[in-house]
């Protein structure tokens, strides 16, 4: 069973739960960005949570498919057409062979999860499907015409009594816990920081969460020795404009980390779109 690319959209990859464990290889974890969404759309087609989908962005994407599979669509709110026709979006909906599936600009949010019951079924690289756009390892984002194999399914499609739709972010509220080089930096920078002046950069990717706003002023001048980066990490680079460190982040970097937001707190930036105020909030040190 195959899935056709026939619109890719602005990007759209493959993604599954990521490949962590691989740092010291200088790989990054990647993985979906919205994992709460990504596990919905998996869990409504009877996939496990290791399944890879589709994540889109912004403009969504459109696939044909070449035989009957049941299909749903999470994350982003989005229109959801089967051959030109209106279908449920967060639900699961049954395609006929040769269907053609189109996933919608996104109307709240950034990012949609498009899963196929058996999942995308590309080949893995060190135990994961994910497309990472910094190293290139798993398949390259999609294009037009380029088929995509489906693996077999394995469990029923589930509904669900109510999924709620994600609010964007306004303002994207972020829990900082500062540290470890917050010493790098003037006690003004850290109420600069915490301030309302930043907003999404549209420069921002998958590797991290751009900012606009005011540089932080520096305490210290000259730079680190490269040092491990985390998921969350939020580096200040020589422009004084702090970046927060996403899947596809690099592992290690010679730029002050000024702190670290908790994991908990990522899939709002996933689906924070630019020109959405910033605000950190401290929760103490690491």
């Amino acid at each position: 069973m195959t899935v056709t690319v026939i619109n890719a959209g602005l990007l759209t990859t493959v993604q599954d739960l990521g490949r962590p464990g691989h740092a010291h290889l200088g790989v990054p974890r990647s993985g979906a960005l919205d994992q709460p969404a990504h596990r919905l759309a998996n869990r409504l087609v009877g996939n496990p949570a290791t399944a890879a989908t589709l994540e889109t962005t912004v403009l969504g994407c459109a696939v044909r498919v070449d035989r009957a599979v049941t299909v749903a669509v999470a994350g982003a709110p989005c229109s959801v057409r089967v051959d030109g026709r209106p279908a449920a979006w967060a639900a699961p909906v049954r395609l006929p062979a040769e269907a053609l599936l189109e996933v919608g600009p996104a109307t709240r949010g950034v990012r949609s999860y498009v899963a196929f019951a058996g999942g995308i079924a590309a080949a893995p690289v060190l135990g994961s499907r994910s497309t990472d756009l910094l190293s290139g390892l798993g398949p390259a984002p999609l294009t037009p015409g380029e088929a995509l194999p489906l693996g077999e399914p394995v469990g029923p499609a589930a509904g669900a009594d109510v999924v709620p739709a994600p609010a964007p972010p306004d303002p994207l509220l972020l829990p900082v816990l500062f540290g470890p080089r917050d010493d790098w930096f003037t006690a003004r920078s850290l109420a600069v920081l915490t301030g309302p002046g930043y907003r999404v950069s549209p420069t921002s990717n998958r590797i991290g969460l751009r900012l606009d706003g005011p540089p932080l002023e520096r305490a210290r001048e000259g730079e680190l020795p490269s040092e491990g980066m985390v998921l969350g990490a939020v580096q200040v680079p020589p422009d004084g404009r702090p970046v927060v460190f996403l899947a596809d982040h690099p592992t290690t970097g010679g730029y002050p980390v000024i702190g670290v937001i908790p994991s908990s707190a990522l899939p709002a930036v996933a689906q924070a779109a630019p020109g959405t105020p910033v605000r950190f909030t401290p929760r103490g040190r690491r």
